[in-house]
């Protein structure tokens, strides 16, 4: 098992891999396998790209993201510019059904309301707005409405996906479905296999929460 200073080493190392963030304005500090990102970033897809960084490393248990986004005055635009702007970009997203998201943008953030069926539509929404120019940070409160399937089936199929998965040990996470809602439970290898578990949750159908309860235990 990597100490803490080592930990630290390897995610400063990591950030200094991703091309989308200033490794030297990010501080890293590491308490038991928990890191805290912390310092300054010059735009919101710098600050998501940073802790998805932190994750991907093998022993990270959790990620505490405490960065702030300070935009360069070169980044400065208005809110109805981004408003604009993230409007546009949710029509270019094929997948999204934009004529359902409600784009509303206060002081450089932005937040998205609306329904959609699938748990990819709501985060390839956030996706389509989180690099536009001058936004400092996006609320996502999309709400998931999927089609009405037995649990059992629900079960089933996120069962044979981990099964499938190359990146998911099935024998360690149990899932329970009650009306549309999954648990999960069990233990995972990494932070990165956690959420990846969490993800091929929320692909199958008739899901509309995922609960994760997997502990990541590093050996």
């Amino acid at each position: 098992m990597k100490t803490d200073s080592e930990l630290r080493n390897d995610v400063m190392a990591e950030l200094e891999w991703e091309p989308r963030v200033t490794s030297s304005d990010v501080g890293v500090i590491v308490k038991s396998g928990v890191v805290t990102l912390t310092g300054n970033v010059d735009s919101y897809g710098g600050k998501r790209a940073a802790e998805q960084a932190a994750e991907r490393v093998l022993g990270v248990r959790a990620v505490a993201d405490e960065l702030e986004v300070k935009l360069p005055w070169s980044s400065a635009r208005t809110d109805a510019d981004i408003a604009a702007a993230a409007a546009n970009a949710l029509k270019l997203k094929y997948s999204v059904p934009d004529d359902r998201i409600k784009v509303v943008v206060e002081n450089g953030w932005v937040t998205l309301d609306g329904d959609v069926e699938w748990q990819f539509q709501r985060n390839f929404a956030v996706e389509a707005v989180h690099d536009l120019r001058g936004v400092k940070g996006v609320s996502n409160r999309i709400r998931i409405k999927p089609l009405v399937l037995p649990d059992e089936d629900i079960k089933r199929k996120i069962e044979a996906a981990f099964e499938r998965s190359a990146q998911i040990d099935a024998q360690k996470i149990t899932v329970s479905v009650n009306q549309g809602k999954v648990t999960l439970l069990g233990s995972a290898r990494s932070y990165a296999e956690r959420n990846q578990a969490v993800m091929t949750a929320w692909a199958a159908p008739g899901v509309w929460d995922v609960v994760n309860k997997i502990e990541v235990i590093v050996s």
